[in-house]
């Protein structure tokens, strides 16, 4: 059973990142955006949630569940749909299942990473 010093180090990080998601979606919207600034937001998804599931995968390992990156990628795109159901709620912004499907592609490609390195070893 791991020691209290690694369930911390192990589920603080992801636990904060959620909350710096949560933090940014809850800035109010603004009117029309140039494309760039659209384009980054969309990349801002794309990274935040390949970053939350890395984070919610060495968790889970170094916790020693077993099909971790499953859980990893359901946990992530349940925060994704509750942080749409979140921004529902804030003036000037709005929840789209399109936000969904491109935080889905970081979920994504942190699988590939997850399923194709030696993550495995860099978290225990």
């Amino acid at each position: 059973m791991p020691g209290v010093g690694r369930v911390a180090s192990s589920w603080l990080p992801p636990l904060a990142w959620m909350a710096i998601i949560f933090a940014f979606s809850s800035r109010q919207g603004g009117g029309h955006l140039p494309e760039a600034e659209v384009l980054l937001r969309k990349l801002g998804h794309i990274v935040g949630y390949l970053v939350l599931t890395l984070l919610l995968l060495r968790a889970l390992r170094r916790s020693g569940a077993t099909a971790a990156l499953p859980v990893a990628m359901v946990v992530a795109l349940a925060y994704a749909v509750s942080d749409e159901w979140h921004q529902s709620f804030v003036p000037g912004r709005g929840a789209t299942a399109h936000d969904v499907a491109i935080d889905g592609i970081g979920i994504g490609l942190a699988a590939l990473a997850g399923s194709r390195t030696r993550l495995r070893e860099l978290a225990a």
